[in-house]
């Protein structure tokens, strides 16, 4: 049986996840196009920045976000002195790490289906006349749409697991901070290891229905897990 105050850590979870998901779609889909057209020297240290989460300790980003998101650095000052609350230990600081922490989840998809995207079909359409933007609506985003489904589901599966940027940056406050591996945490110390069973069963199963999905979705064009190892 979940707690009422693991239904709050789901919840929340899922809003993270979800919001996070949205954000990085925005912000991936015009940087991987940007990279994947970009021919500079700069460029293997662009995509290094891009893919540094993937092997830093969580930690350590946690650690240098919270310096970052605290009231006596400039980020954090600006954000109290617009909105009037503090940035560290809030949802919102949630929001930001975790859109940076899966940044390369959500690129790296994006970025091979566009260097693989066979150009013949943009340079058709731009002789037939076709806009910029009508090229990408009727064009572009129809053939990646795979590439696009496993970004926002490894963004999304991603947040969900986040442990040590989320502690760092949110604490474990009930209700606003407090996500579900940070309940899980809490139960295992507290020796609550019939709770702690029933969430980590719940992330497991929860984990390989959604890998196996992105899995099935991509078996004719190319798996997620090659994707994210180019």
């Amino acid at each position: 049986m979940i707690a009422t105050q693991d239904w709050l850590a789901i919840s929340l979870t899922l809003k993270l996840a979800l919001l996070t998901s949205v954000i990085l779609l925005l912000i991936s889909l015009p940087l991987a196009w940007w990279l994947s057209q970009w021919q500079s020297r700069a460029k293997p240290l662009v995509q290094s920045v891009i893919a540094l989460p993937l092997v830093l300790p969580p930690t350590v980003l946690g650690f240098y976000l919270l310096l970052a998101f605290s009231p006596s650095s400039l980020p954090g000052e600006l954000w109290q002195s617009v909105t009037g609350t503090q940035l560290a230990f809030s949802f919102s600081a949630l929001v930001i790490g975790s859109v940076i922490y899966s940044l390369p989840f959500a690129v790296q998809p994006l970025y091979t289906a566009f260097v693989q995207l066979d150009h013949r079909y943009l340079d058709v359409a731009k002789t037939l006349g076709m806009s910029r933007f009508a090229c990408w609506r009727h064009i572009v985003l129809p053939l990646i749409r795979p590439s696009i489904l496993v970004a926002f589901g490894l963004s999304f599966a991603h947040t969900i697991g986040e442990f040590g940027v989320v502690l760092m940056i949110g604490g474990n406050i009930p209700g606003e901070t407090q996500v579900l591996s940070i309940a899980l945490y809490d139960h295992v110390e507290a020796l609550d290891y019939q709770n702690a069973h029933t969430l980590a069963a719940a992330l497991l199963i929860f984990s390989l229905v959604l890998l196996s999905g992105l899995y099935r979705l991509n078996r004719k064009d190319r798996d997620p897990w090659t994707s994210m190892s180019r």
